[in-house]
């Protein structure tokens, strides 16, 4: 099953449920103000961020897992 599929206009339509770690950064530097790495979001994944057993990550509940790990600083 192909979870990012070509959208109207010749743009890849995103799956928020079901992101690569590439995808991950991607979609979070362009909606933020500052660039953020493949790398930055293994190091989350490594602390313990939710992932799918596929490799997938799903943006809400990654965004949820960043909130937690916030407060609790």
């Amino acid at each position: 099953m192909v979870d990012n599929q070509r959208a109207s206009g010749g743009q890849t339509a995103i799956n928020p449920a079901s992101l690569s770690i590439e995808d991950m950064s991607r979609l979070l530097s362009a909606g933020g103000g500052r660039k953020i790495s493949p790398e930055q979001v293994q190091a989350d994944i490594d602390a313990g961020a939710p992932v799918a057993p596929g490799g997938r990550m799903n943006l809400v509940h990654y965004a949820a897992w960043l909130v937690r790990e916030v407060q609790t600083r």
